[in-house]
């Protein structure tokens, strides 16, 4: 088991970090001495340095953590109501209602993405169903707008077409304030509605068990107690979930931060790059940029926000144990 890991996990992540100190186009050799040797050139022009490179990376990096920040809890929320929902024991056809929760989950994300792409077209049926109640739907795909700056702007707080102040004034990596806040773009929107239809299934199984897993001489002493619903769920369930909520939260955080295919199928970053991810531009910035040593950079960056993330997560659902006492 170690020399298998080791040869096709450890090596090859050892030999990607290598390319990521490189000026590598992928026609030669990188362990041949052809490469040249750039040092910590790629990080720099993707982290400090001003220019286009900064900027696409800041732009991935804004669109993915709005789409981290809204999939992870809303499919995390959905999978323990659809667990809860075929938990119960009373409930009828729970079979095929387990299997109709999942199923999304063992199809293809390929071939639904492209049925997404025809049902949220500008004629699709999304926009006819909401045509029957007088609403205009946007053409999704092709709409960069950012949903709160929308909103805003909407409300007469802000002008999105010529914002003013601090948050024009102001930028980070290349970006302004103004456009890292201006939350996902309606083309994004699409794609986490998409993600979270595709993903709460399998969480779902995984809450699923847990519940199972809960001792019935737990749930039936604080039924004795006058518990009512809300409470068990306060005060039995969701502490007792508390190890199965951790690995469904790391996983979704992992799988969100590496979101392609979806992207690679609904867009390839467009419109305006709004839909552009840090995986999807390290795979670009290589295959189509010609460019190994900074894509591999970018991978390694985001192996490196995934492990402090999921670091912060353990440590924010720690067990905690009673306070020890002062002694008097």
């Amino acid at each position: 088991m170690v020399l298998i890991l080791g040869l096709f996990l450890v090596l090859p992540i050892l030999m990607a970090l290598w390319v990521s100190l490189l000026d590598w186009d992928g026609q030669s050799n990188p362990f041949s001495g052809q490469a040249k040797f750039v040092g910590l050139d790629n990080y720099r022009a993707l982290l400090t340095e001003d220019g286009l490179d900064r900027a696409l990376f800041a732009t991935s990096l804004r669109n993915n953590v709005y789409y981290v920040a809204l999939t992870v809890p809303l499919q995390t929320g959905l999978a323990l109501v659809l667990a809860l929902i075929v938990n119960q024991r009373l409930l009828r056809a729970r079979g095929a209602l387990r299997t109709t929760f999942f199923f999304p989950s063992v199809t293809s994300s390929i071939a639904v993405s492209t049925v997404f792409l025809f049902l949220f077209q500008g004629s699709g049926a999304v926009n006819t169903l909401l045509s029957w109640i007088g609403v205009k739907g946007p053409n999704w795909f092709a709409d960069s707008r950012g949903v709160l700056s929308t909103l805003l702007g909407g409300l007469g707080i802000v002008d999105p077409e010529h914002p003013a102040g601090a948050l024009a004034d102001h930028s980070f990596m290349g970006l302004s304030w103004y456009e890292w806040l201006s939350g996902p773009s309606v083309a994004m929107c699409t794609i986490i509605l998409l993600a979270v239809w595709t993903t709460s299934g399998t969480f779902m199984l995984i809450f699923l068990a847990a519940l199972q897993d809960i001792p019935r001489e737990l749930e039936e002493a604080a039924a004795i107690e006058g518990v009512n619903r809300r409470q068990m769920l306060r005060h039995v369930t969701l502490p007792a979930l508390r190890p199965v909520l951790f690995l469904v939260l790391t996983l979704g955080t992992i799988a969100t931060w590496q979101v392609f295919d979806q992207v690679y199928v609904m867009g390839q970053g467009a419109p305006g790059n709004t839909t552009l991810t840090p995986a999807f531009l390290s795979y670009s910035t290589a295959f189509d940029g010609a460019d190994f040593g900074q894509g591999a950079a970018i991978a390694f960056i985001l192996l490196a926000l995934i492990l402090l993330i999921t670091a912060l997560q353990r440590w924010a659902l720690r067990e905690r144990g009673p306070r020890p006492g002062r002694n008097r």
